[in-house]
Order: C-alpha cells, then structure tokens, then sequence
C-alpha cells in the first residue's frame, strides 16, 4: 500500500463542530494521524447537528460530525480535571500539531499554553482558531457562523449576481463560513509542518476566521480603503451587464456576459430576437443602463427551457452560461461519477453509505484513502491510553468514573 503524503505527522485536535474538525479532516485525509479529543459524556456539539438519518436526532448519526471526521482516532479527555490535564500534556509531548479553537485565554487558564507545551516539545506546531483573533477589542466575543458571516462582510457581498438583489443580506450557506476558516487554517498549518521540516523548529498559528473570510474576498474587501467604492450584491447599477441568477424551466442558471462576444453568443442561444437588433441593444454602455429589461426578455425565453438544455446549446455556442446545480443534481452527476467523486462508507452506526465525498485531489504517489469511519465517543480510549501512555484496565475504569475520560 502506498504510503499518504502526511505519513509520520502526528495531530491532536482539541476542537468543536466545524472549522478545527475540517481542519484535522484535511489533515487526516492526507495520512497525518490525527487523535480527537472530545468532552467525556457528551462529545462534539457537532455530534447533535443534523443531517440525521430518518430525521432522528442520535450522537452516532449526525452526518455533519460524520464527514468531518473521517480517518480519526477519537478519544475522550476533560482538560478541566488534573489528571485528564497531565494525560493531554503527555498527549502533546508527542504531537507534531495541536489543533485547538477555545475561547481566548482558556487553554493559559488550563495551563495548556503554548509557551507551557512548548517547553516539553519544542517542535509543536500550536494553532488557535477564535472567531476574532486573540487580540483587539473583540478578541473575547463569541460568534456563531452568522454572525461571522455580517462581520467580515460576505453577507453583504455574496452572491455578487443575487436573484433578488434588494433582500437584506444573509449568510453563505450550509457550513461555508466555518469551512473557509478551516481550509485556510490548512494552509498555515502546511506551511508551519513545512519549516518545521527544514528547521526543526514549531511555532503558534493564530487564526481569526473574521479575517479568513475576508480574504475569500480580499478583492471586494479593499475597494472602499483605495477606491471608495463600495462593492455590494447589486452590483454598480450604471456598469452592470445583464444576466447574472435567473430563472428557468426547472430551476435557474448563471449567465456571464462581460464581453461583447459572449453577449452575441447569448443572443444566438435565444434566437437573435428583434429587440437585440435595435440600437440601444448594439452598445454595451446602453445595454447595461437597461440590464433588467434585458434580462427580462431572457427570463421569458428560458422558462420554456430546462438548465441543462440552455447549458448544452449555450456551450456549443461559447457562452459562458452554467446550471445552478442543486445537492440531487451533484450526487447525480455523470461526471463526477465518471471521476469516482462518491465512494462507498460503512459507518457502525449509520450503516453502508453509497456515496460519501472523497477527495477533490489526486494525488499520484500518496492517494487519498477512507480508511476509518468518524469514531465513536471514546472509541479509540484503549488504543490510545492504554497502548501508548501504558494505562491500565483499573486506571481506565478509574478515569472513567471520575469523568475524567
């Protein structure tokens, strides 16, 4: 069996829900051995989140704790007792990385800081992931992925080509936000194991996710510092060109037509109506001053039309045009099958899953492979302080009964 590219990296991932989980998942699906530390009793909060199978709620089923913890060992440890503290410490002595996303000034209070771990493990890569970063004004304030969402200014951005440009903002959906942090985290993360490679040395990562998310739209973000412009979904009224989300047939598709040569295109789609021919309709200046009367007249034509058909003839014809693809169309694409995108996952709990995600990369000497199901609370609790930290069966039973594991 060939071996993965983060064979030999060790990870301990003291983190809830999303962003730190898909983290340590990134790093898992890599070859890294990533242990997961949850709270004895109750685990991840991400465990209580759906989707459930059946719609009934169960710790075992959540499908979001599921897909983000794939190729983990799971162990469970509270920190806030003595022992459960000394056996994280040991834990850490001999990590590579320390994923952790506690409020700002908890694991100093635990007497778990970097400085502390450090000390013992001088190669430790620690990460800190707060929804503000650990200094300035809001370095203490709790934040959930909506309000993240208003605080970095996705919601007032996205989507830049809104079908209804005029409602209030909202946040990107499902768990974008709190994966954005994660996958950016990723990339510290892979350049911090990087030098640590050729120096030696660790070092501490803080991450904000405010601050990640805005530079999933640094472009937009920095117009009004240096422009004054204020970027926002409607768009520059005056500069805008038409199309954008619309409506159609059985859903709605994306059109794109910046230049001239694409907007002709889409009027050869449509039939080179009589209006196209007109005056106003020839100059892109007075074709956008009149972009929703524009796309009126598309939305007429294409509700006779479903996405695939207008993506197909658009595509012939160099259009930049594209389906707005629901979860049913993604599981069922033919493409992604040809890709082998969707592989087969037996889960204990769950059952036999047809289609789980894989891995958006290939990789030609270090493949991804699913190698273990998300584990069950405690699953791991023998393997870990048993076979590695020498525990006993009594020690075991004994943490156990003191909430400790």
């Amino acid at each position: 069996m060939k071996a993965k590219a983060l064979d030999g990296i060790r990870v301990l991932e003291y983190a809830t829900e999303v962003s730190g989980p898909y983290l340590g998942k990134l790093l898992a699906d890599l070859g890294a051995e990533v242990i997961k530390i949850e709270p004895p009793g109750r685990g991840d909060g991400a465990r209580q989140r759906p989707p459930f199978p059946g719609d009934e709620p169960h710790p075992e089923k959540s499908g979001l704790f599921a897909y983000l913890n794939t190729n983990k060992l799971g162990v469970t440890l509270d920190p806030e007792k003595l022992e459960g503290r000394e056996i994280f410490m040991r834990l850490a002595r001999e990590a590579d990385v320390l994923i952790e996303d506690r409020p700002v000034g908890e694991m100093e209070r635990l007497g778990l800081s970097y400085e502390t771990l450090k000390a013992d493990n001088p190669g430790l890569i620690m990460i800190s992931i707060t929804p503000f970063g650990r200094s300035g004004p809001y370095k203490d304030y709790k934040a959930r992925q909506l309000n993240l969402a208003h605080a970095s200014g996705q919601g007032y951005l996205l989507p830049i080509v809104a079908l209804d440009p005029d409602r209030p903002p909202v946040k990107m959906g499902g768990n974008s936000c709190d994966g954005d942090a994660g996958l950016v985290a990723g990339v510290a993360v892979l350049a911090a194991v990087f030098w640590k490679g050729v120096t030696g040395q660790g070092q501490f990562i803080e991450l904000s996710k405010q601050e990640a998310l805005m530079s999933m739209q640094r472009v937009e973000s920095v117009t009004y510092a240096n422009d004054k412009v204020v970027v926002t979904r409607h768009g520059d009224r005056q500069r805008r060109s038409p199309g954008g989300m619309l409506p159609c047939k059985d859903g709605h598709v994306v059109v794109v037509t910046p230049e001239e040569h694409q907007f002709r295109s889409l009027m050869a789609l449509i039939g080179d109506p009589d209006w196209s021919k007109e005056d106003w309709c020839q100059n892109a200046a007075t074709r956008n001053e009149r972009a929703d009367e524009v796309n009126q007249h598309l939305i007429d034509w294409m509700k006779d039309h479903t996405k695939d058909e207008i993506f197909r003839k658009g595509q012939a014809l160099s259009c930049p045009i594209a389906p707005a693809n629901s979860a049913e169309d993604v599981v069922g694409s033919e493409h992604l099958k040809a890709r082998e995108f969707f592989v087969p996952m037996d889960h204990p709990e769950i059952g036999r899953l047809e289609k789980f995600p894989s891995s958006p990369y290939r990789f030609s000497e270090t493949p991804w492979r699913l190698e273990k199901p998300a584990p069950r609370l405690g699953q791991h609790n023998p393997d870990v302080f048993q076979d590695r930290l020498g525990l006993s069966d009594q020690e075991l039973e004994r943490l156990a009964s003191q909430g400790i594991i």
